[in-house]
């Protein structure tokens, strides 16, 4: 598998470049309407299903490559539907985030009273949680200023996200061929 992944280190490159494309455009436009957003996201939602689904054809995953088709398709399909219903998926994509933050930190708070005799400073999982809670209702409760703070923090993790890609490509990269196993 890791011979397949460093032949075909450009397609997490061309992935990370995409992603960090998303991420100039969601810090260059703060205050533009989240519709575009969503639909810059089903562009990356396209274009990272057909790097995968591209990647599971050319034998990237080896063994394993129905997870990339899978995934592949999923993200064609995500796109797909982001397109066809634009502001349906604008308001269902700031309603989930918001639920999700919502219940995302309700977990977090209850895991930190439960790891308060095992760990110090459980407080600090504790907090988080309920700061996660905190955004999450005020995304549910203003969605669009939600929706302008969500595209800061979607900005933030396709950058991360496009950044390491683009390591773990060159990483791949500059393996000397026919890599063995110890």
């Amino acid at each position: 598998m890791i011979e397949a992944l460093r032949s075909k280190w450009w397609l997490l490159l061309l992935r990370g470049l995409a992603a960090i494309g998303v991420a100039i455009i969601a810090f260059a436009q703060p205050a533009s309407a989240l519709i575009l957003l969503v639909l810059v996201l089903g562009a990356y939602a396209f274009v990272s299903g057909m790097l995968a689904f591209a990647a599971a054809v050319v034998g990237v995953g080896g063994d394993r490559w129905w997870g990339l088709l899978l995934e592949g398709i999923v993200g064609i399909i995500a796109a797909v539907l982001i397109w066809s219903w634009p502001l349906m998926s604008t308001l269902v994509f700031v309603y989930f985030v918001g639920a999700w933050l919502i219940v995302s930190g309700a977990v977090q708070v209850t895991a930190g009273v439960q790891l308060r005799d095992f760990i110090d400073n459980e407080w600090l999982f504790m907090l988080s949680g309920i700061i996660s809670i905190a955004f999450g209702v005020w995304v549910l409760r203003d969605p669009t200023r939600g929706a302008v703070a969500l595209e800061f923090l979607l900005g933030w993790y396709f950058l991360l996200f496009g950044v390491t890609q683009i390591v773990v490509a060159f990483r791949l990269r500059a393996l000397p061929g026919k890599t063995q196993h110890t």
